[in-house]
C-alpha cells in the first residue's frame, strides 16, 4: 500500500526522537525524493552498493543507520566515490533517511536492545552515556555460561567471527553491557558498573590488553554485523505500521 513520505517521516521522528541526541551528523531525511512511497529499502549504511540496489529494487526510499554526512568528514564535493552514493538516489527520486545514535539507543528496536534479545538476555536496562544519553543496553544472561561458550553463542547470533579478550575463557559470564559498532573505548564503563562482559563491534590493540587486565571479558563482533539488528527491527516496525512493501539490502562488509 503506497504511503506519503511526510507520514513516514513523522512516524520515524516520533519513534526515534532524533532531536534528543547530540549526534555526529544529521538524523532524518538526508536526500529528498519522491513524495509517495510504494517500496522502501533498508540497509546498515548508505553506500554506492546500497544505493544501486535500492534503485534496482524499485524503492522510493532507503532507510539506513549510517548516512552520508558526518561532522568529522567536513564539507565534501559531489565527485568520485561520494558522487556514486548520492547521484543514483537523486536521479531516481529515492529518499534517504538516516538514524545513527537514535537507532543505537532505542530501548525496543535499537541495535543493542535487539541484539541483547537475540542473545536471550534478560532484565535489560539502558547503558552508556553520550552527552547525557544512553547508547546501549545492559542485562543478565538467562543462564550463566563460560566466556568462551558465550563467544560461540555470539558467533552464531551475529553470523560473524567474534574476537574475545578474556582474563579467563572458562570463567562464567553472568552480565554484560552492549554498545554496538565502534564503541570500543566504552568498555571501562562496564568495569565501573561491575558487569562481567562488554560487547561491541570493534576492538583496538590496546583494548585487547587493557580490558582483560581489568578483569573484563570483551567481545568485538564486527561493526556491520552488530548493527544489522536495529535496522532489521525498524524495517519490521515500518512494515507492521504501514503495510508497505520493504526489503533489506545486506552488506558483505566483514569489518
Amino acid at each position: 500500500m503506497p504511503i506519503a513520505r511526510a507520514d513516514l517521516q513523522r512516524f520515524l521522528t516520533e519513534l526515534l526522537k532524533p532531536s534528543d541526541y547530540a549526534d555526529y551528523g544529521p538524523n532524518g531525511l538526508q536526500i529528498e525524493g519522491a513524495e509517495t512511497l510504494e517500496r522502501i529499502a533498508f540497509a546498515v549504511s548508505a553506500t554506492a552498493d546500497s544505493a544501486r540496489l535500492a534503485v534496482a529494487g524499485g524503492a522510493q526510499a532507503l532507510i539506513v543507520h549510517h548516512g552520508l554526512f558526518w561532522k568529522f568528514h567536513g564539507p565534501k564535493t559531489l565527485t568520485g566515490p561520494f558522487a556514486r552514493r548520492v547521484f543514483p538516489l537523486v536521479r531516481h527520486g529515492v529518499n534517504l533517511f538516516a538514524y545513527h545514535l537514535p537507532l543505537d539507543a532505542h530501548p525496543e528496536i535499537g541495535n543493542a536492545a535487539s541484539l541483547a534479545r537475540a542473545l536471550g538476555m534478560v532484565e535489560l536496562e539502558p547503558f552508556g552515556d553520550h552527552e547525557g544519553r544512553p547508547t546501549g543496553i545492559k542485562g543478565r544472561l538467562a543462564e550463566p555460561m563460560a566466556a568462551e561458550t558465550w563467544r560461540g553463542r555470539l558467533n552464531a547470533v551475529l553470523e560473524h567471527p567474534v574476537m574475545m579478550a578474556s582474563p579467563d575463557p572458562e570463567a562464567p559470564v553472568r552480565s554484560a553491557g552492549i554498545i554496538t559498532g565502534g564503541a570500543n573505548r566504552d568498555w571501562p564503563r562496564a568495569v565501573r558498573e561491575r558487569l562481567d562482559a562488554y560487547v561491541t563491534g570493534e576492538m583496538s590493540e590496546h583494548d585487547w590488553h587493557e580490558s582483560q587486565e581489568a578483569g573484563l571479558h570483551m567481545y568485538a563482533g564486527g561493526h556491520n554485523a552488530t548493527e544489522r539488528f536495529g535496522i532489521l527491527a525498524l524495517m519490521a516496525k515500518v512494515e507492521a505500521t504501514f503495510a508497505v512493501e520493504c526489503f533489506f539490502i545486506p552488506s558483505g562488509n566483514p569489518a
